[in-house]
């Protein structure tokens, strides 16, 4: 991390939070709360995890206001709403600045004679960008990166090492793509023959909008006719399968291993917990959280809460869950009710 001294006090200032103790305390850096030091800063976004509080060794802490009368000496509290927009916030500061990428072509590099390149593009060693491709201004394409032909990079994005990108896709600005990411493979599409299973034809593309994140592994299939479209400020995990036709709306989440079939269209601002499924051609609505390792069979409306397999409504969740040990606890009741009718049956006949 650099080298950066603040004092509770400046950090409070920035991210709008209000001191509880000493607003002089120095921190050097951040940590997690079971790791940090005196000179370090950690956060606790939820009441649940109060009890960490007597063990860290933490110099100052965020906390949610649900914390604010959890202070004492050896601590000083910033009270924020937003814990983890604001320790976010601040891990910035101390974080070291990503190795810089040096403009201009590695010798080993495989660049067709037609290819556009923007200022201070910068292509890693074994790269190969083919025929017609463009690539905007600051763009990175990272060692081993394969551009097919005609494919579009749009100013500042960012490709690590060993990125494909079939041709025709297209790429936004600012965009991040980690290692292994595969953009525009061909859409799972097979009928059946007289000979067996006949491939068909995938001839649409892919397109990502500008400030998409995809992490490691990622895949997101070329349309079958069309576009599969990821839409701006989506942010996606590690090993997530997008397949054909696809429409993931804006501000997006979804986290490691879900995916999601083919034609599926996902509303602003969708959260897809882990490993959680999402059938082929259906609609989500905007807002949607569906839980990790769900399986979503239907069309959800905007702002619905999705859990199990086949994804219900919480309620429904709930409801079936408690319905086992409701019914235990009727029963218990119902015993007792019994041995009593008994008992007064016996007093009666006495």
């Amino acid at each position: 991390m650099k080298q950066v001294t603040l004092t509770a006090g400046q950090i409070a200032e920035m991210v709008k939070g209000t001191i509880v103790g000493n607003p002089d305390r120095v921190v050097n850096s951040v940590a997690g709360i079971r790791e940090a030091k005196e000179d370090q800063l950690s956060f606790i976004g939820n009441k649940r995890y109060e009890h960490q509080l007597e063990t860290t060794g933490a110099g100052v802490i965020l906390v949610c206001p649900d914390l604010a009368s959890a202070a004492n000496d050896k601590y000083t509290l910033i009270v924020t709403e937003h814990v983890d927009y604001a320790f976010a916030k601040v891990v910035a500061l101390f974080a070291e600045e990503p190795p810089a990428f040096e403009p201009g072509v590695h010798p080993s590099a495989v660049v067709a004679a037609d290819v556009k390149l923007g200022q201070g593009v910068s292509i890693g060693a074994n790269a190969v960008v083919e025929s017609g491709v463009e690539i905007g201004d600051g763009a990175v394409i990272g060692a081993g990166c394969y551009l097919g032909h005609r494919v579009k990079i749009g100013a500042g994005t960012i490709l690590y090492p060993n990125v494909t990108v079939m041709y025709r896709c297209t790429i936004g600005r600012k965009c991040i793509l980690h290692p292994g990411v595969v953009i525009g493979a061909d859409g799972f599409g097979f009928v059946p023959g007289p000979q067996g299973l006949v491939k068909v034809p995938q001839t649409g593309v892919v397109q990502i909008d500008d400030d998409v994140e995809l992490g490691a592994n990622t895949t997101v299939d070329r349309a079958r006719f069309g576009r599969t479209w990821i839409k701006s400020n989506v942010k996606v995990d590690d090993q997530v399968m997008i397949a054909h036709n696809v429409v993931i709306g804006e501000s997006s989440i979804l986290v490691a291993q879900c995916g999601i079939a083919g034609s599926a269209e996902l509303g602003r601002g969708v959260v897809l917990g882990a490993k959680a499924g999402i059938n082929g051609h259906i609609t989500i609505g905007d807002g949607v959280q569906v839980a990790g390792t769900s399986g979503v069979v239907k069309s959800l409306p905007a702002g619905a809460i999705a859990l199990g397999t086949p994804a219900e409504s919480q309620r429904e969740f709930m409801a079936r869950h408690t319905l086992p040990s409701r019914f235990e606890k009727l029963q218990k009741k119902f015993e007792a009710l019994k041995a009593e009718v008994e008992a007064l049956k016996k007093n009666g006949e006495k």
